[in-house]
């Protein structure tokens, strides 16, 4: 079983809050321009800002959260528009040459994975596993029909993703060796693991790429298969660098933070933090001070 459903309840609340603020702490103060931390970017990383942003407090202090993707978080904080930008991916040549002045500053605070996602009807007619070869041949249309592949008789629906977002960024790349790879089978291109889920969900034919944390019983990952073997997307096959498809979970700051932004950064970086990453479905880079018994419960504090 894929763990990272256990956290499909938490990410459908963050969705509701888009574009919201997520916490206000002490608002009977007087607020100045240095008690607002704005956030924005990968959709990957927003159920971890959510719960964090809830339970980190600072003195006169509020926190705001946007979404967008990796690429309008990274083009935000490299113009100065926000204080911390959310990537699910690496920074691009291009994008370090032309944020340069900026001294762009990348924070690892934890890692994902990312799955060949398939409606759990197909899954259940028997694909349970594809080869890298045949994720490339359905999105170039050379394989239009699950009956090919040993599932049911229906024609595929190729799902694709927004070019600037993460997600896609580090798939393409597994599958094409392109992160701009095009997708030319693609019927639907979608922006956020939201809407990209629910696409997956509504449909009975359907294949996209989706964060494992996003994974539930009617979107389903399937196993990789390479060198003979069959990768299942799992938390443990992501810690140990067994799947394929994995990445970094990124905060980008323009130079060194400080003040609030430091301490908010360091927040997610403590046992507490990191307790986060990991209820909301991610893996931890740092100690939890916690087993992963006791981890679970932080969904339900």
């Amino acid at each position: 079983m894929i763990i990272a459903q256990r956290n499909r309840f938490f990410i459908g609340s963050v969705v509701l809050l888009l574009g919201t603020v997520f916490g206000f702490f002490n608002v009977s103060h007087a607020q100045g321009k240095n008690d607002l931390i704005k956030v924005a970017g990968s959709t990957t990383l927003l159920p971890i800002m959510a719960r964090a942003a809830e339970n980190f407090s600072f003195k006169n202090g509020r926190i705001i959260v946007n979404a967008g993707g990796s690429g309008v978080g990274i083009q935000a904080v490299g113009t100065g528009r926000i204080d911390i930008g959310l990537a699910s991916r690496q920074l691009t040549p291009q994008e370090k040459k032309r944020f340069s002045q900026s001294n762009l500053k990348v924070r690892r605070i934890g890692r994902d994975g990312v799955a060949c996602a398939i409606s759990s009807e197909i899954f259940h007619g028997g694909v349970r596993a594809l080869s890298r070869q045949q994720i490339r041949d359905i999105y170039l249309g050379e394989i239009t029909n699950w009956k090919a592949l040993g599932g049911p008789d229906r024609k595929i629906l190729v799902i694709d993703k927004e070019r600037h977002r993460g997600t896609r960024h580090v798939f393409m790349r597994y599958v094409f060796g392109d992160e701009q790879a095009p997708a030319p089978a693609a019927r639907l291109v979608t922006g956020s693991n939201n809407e990209e889920q629910a696409k997956i969900a509504q449909s009975d034919a359907a294949i996209g790429m989706l964060s494992i944390a996003w994974l539930n019983d009617d979107v389903v990952g399937v196993g990789l298969r390479e060198d003979g073997q069959i990768i299942q997307p799992t938390f443990e096959n992501i810690q140990t660098g067994a799947f394929p498809i994995s990445r970094d979970l990124n905060l980008i700051t323009a130079g060194e933070p400080t003040g609030a932004t430091k301490e908010f950064i360091d927040y997610l970086l403590s046992p507490a933090g990191q307790r986060i990453v990991f209820a909301s479905g991610y893996i931890p880079i740092r100690p939890m001070a916690l087993d992963l018994k006791t981890a679970l419960r932080v969904l339900d504090d």
